[in-house]
């Protein structure tokens, strides 16, 4: 696979020779008995980070979302509001309802971004015995099908005010939330700030094989974990997996910066080609998402020169741009690109 160009997802990058020494080298304890030394300073930090009092050790960031969820809503018609683009509508598996018992009201943002007039339009009246009662907003930073747009801290903290005036829990999927924080320069915590709940993931653009970390006040996570153990999320000896996680935070943040570049120049190529439709102030960190006559056919004509890409629907392909693929990399994708177009016509 060393010759593919790998842009279906930054989950795909593996982990890095100096990354899998210090997973060698990880000092490891029993996680669930809060004796994992190397669990515990991720979870330290990660909470630091995002100026949160406590944070867990989670698998995967599915289930700090799906955690998050059940943390806040109760079954008997509790329901959260979120972008109709948002992960936990379209990649969980239906968690939200399964497992929390949540009715989903989705938002119609631009790029996965809605505002506060949006949500504030789109809460329940309280009282209302007929309607569900809406109890929690939640927000992707960066929006993932949306495009890896970036929430801006004022559109953030407009959508905070409403929610807090309309008594509504607020939780950030943090998924690609150190893309943002590179991209703009706002810190984690000031992002984080006013969430009762907000999770970082480490295997995306960090590039760790597993993990995520969910944090939140002392009693939310003394609650999470009884929700960890239910769900079966007890690791035991973790401080294999959260070494990689620290390796990142250290050493795999700021180079993100490299990865928004090389998204911005595929952009910038591909969008030259006749049959492409893409809007390139919409590229902001390290997805592209360009609308085509026929994704299916295109991504197939692709992956026989060796490129990957994702597509999202009949008319859309994704990109995701990560550590594991260079410059000569986007080169080859777009000279593949290049090579395809001749097959495509601009829609009408």
């Amino acid at each position: 696979m060393s010759n593919v160009v790998n842009l279906f997802s930054d989950t795909q990058t593996l982990p890095t020779r100096a990354m899998r020494e210090a997973i060698a080298a990880a000092e490891v304890g029993d996680e669930q008995r809060l004796e994992d030394p190397t669990v515990n300073a991720l979870q330290e930090r990660v909470a630091g980070t995002l100026g949160m009092e406590a944070a867990l050790f989670l698998p995967s960031g599915t289930m700090c979302n799906e955690i998050a969820l059940r943390l806040h809503l109760r079954p008997g018609g509790d329901e959260v509001l979120l972008d109709r683009t948002a992960h936990p509508v379209n990649f969980e598996a239906g968690g939200p309802a399964a497992i929390s018992g949540a009715m989903v009201r989705t938002l119609d943002g631009e790029g996965g971004v809605f505002d506060a007039g949006q949500l504030a339009e789109a809460i329940r009246p309280s009282g209302d015995r007929y309607a569900p009662r809406s109890r929690l907003v939640s927000i992707e930073q960066t929006t993932n099908i949306g495009g890896g747009r970036v929430w801006p801290i004022e559109t953030i903290r407009s959508v905070l005010s409403v929610a807090r005036s309309h008594d509504l829990r607020a939780h950030l999927d943090g998924a690609r939330l150190m893309n943002a924080v590179v991209a703009t320069g706002v810190c984690a915590a000031d992002y984080a700030s006013g969430f009762d709940t907000a999770w970082i993931d480490f295997t995306k653009g960090l590039g760790a094989p597993v993990g995520a970390c969910l944090a939140g006040s002392h009693e939310l996570i003394d609650e999470a974990w009884r929700y960890k153990q239910m769900l079966g999320g007890a690791m035991r000896q973790a401080g294999i997996v959260a070494a990689a996680g620290l390796y990142a935070l250290d050493h795999h943040v700021e180079r993100l910066a490299i990865d928004h570049e090389h998204a911005r120049l595929l952009a910038e190529e591909i969008f030259r080609l006749p049959g492409i439709e893409l809007d390139l102030a919409a590229v902001e960190t390290n997805i592209v998402i360009c609308r085509v006559p026929d994704a299916h056919a295109l991504a197939t004509g692709l992956e026989r020169r060796g490129v990957l890409v994702g597509a999202l629907d009949a008319r859309r392909l994704r990109m995701v741009t990560h550590l594991d693929v260079d410059r000569t990399g986007i080169e080859r994708a777009i000279d593949a690109f290049r090579a395809e177009a001749s097959a495509l016509k601009r829609p009408a």
